[in-house]
């Protein structure tokens, strides 16, 4: 058997290795039998294969053409396993449907915000995901406002699900270490999906664009005077203040305003 290549940068690849981590994160996950799993980046399986052994519906997404070829070559393969040869951004999550799905992942830093938003965009039925993903993203996807990390990316993320911090990951869990410090999560979609306005990406763009400003100024030309008395939003405040219930008030207001797409 022969042993896979080196970890790749151009892919982002550090290769999870640590017992305690791997454990960990399939405690929290407790895969059954009857579940649908995509593992998104296996890499040399660290995971994959106590999922395998899990007797769980698998799925695994990989861009390595060398690790492609030496999955399937390992002792705990299974032939049902459903090896998905593809960049994670380009996946058609509705083809795995109508079985929910049970997303894992150990996230290349570079695609991690796009995919997860892929993945919470996406119509296929997604119950839950535990993502690896670097600390710095973590704390602004799970902040609170009126924080330092409270931003577009935390709006963003809490207006379309949950997100748990569950374990603190080390760069020494990895191979090779990289010079981040990582953490797990879980996020579960928020049921039904929301219909969100179609100004607030724009809005939320803008505002925190110019978090130093206030809202008057940050967001002037896209939200006329009348209207923040109308939605009980002070203009003289800052967009770290606002609450996701402010943002969906505010942006749902400008939709109905007339507001028109433009960058947004």
């Amino acid at each position: 058997m022969s042993a896979p290549a080196p970890p790749r940068k151009r892919f982002g690849q550090n290769f999870l290795h640590d017992r305690r981590v791997i454990d960990g994160i399939l405690a929290a996950a407790a895969v059954r039998p009857e579940d649908h799993i995509v593992e998104i980046g296996p890499g040399r399986g660290a995971l994959t294969a106590p999922l395998a052994a899990s007797g769980c519906r698998l799925s695994i997404v990989e861009i390595d053409r060398d690790l492609i070829a030496w999955l399937p070559q390992q002792p705990w393969w299974r032939e049902d396993i459903e090896l998905i040869a593809c960049d994670a951004l380009k996946v058609n999550w509705t083809t795995l449907a109508p079985t929910p799905l049970r997303v894992i992942g150990n996230l290349p830093y570079n695609i991690s915000t796009p995919l997860l938003f892929a993945l919470l965009g996406t119509p296929a039925p997604v119950r839950d995901l535990h993502l690896m993903l670097q600390r710095e993203v973590v704390q602004r996807m799970a902040a609170q406002p009126g924080t330092a990390a409270w931003g577009r990316l935390s709006v963003a993320t809490q207006l379309r699900a949950r997100v748990e911090v569950l374990i603190d990951v080390p760069p020494g869990a990895f191979f090779p270490p990289p010079k981040v410090q990582s953490q797990v999560i879980r996020v579960l979609p928020h049921d039904p999906a929301p219909q969100l306005p179609r100004s607030l990406d724009g809005l939320l763009r803008q505002a925190f664009g110019a978090r130093r400003k206030t809202l008057r100024k940050a967001l002037s030309g896209r939200v006329e005077a009348a209207l923040w008395a109308a939605v009980d939003i002070d203009p003289g405040l800052r967009a770290e203040v606002l609450s996701c219930a402010d943002w969906l008030r505010l942006a749902s207001a400008v939709d109905a305003a007339g507001y028109t797409a433009g960058d947004g």
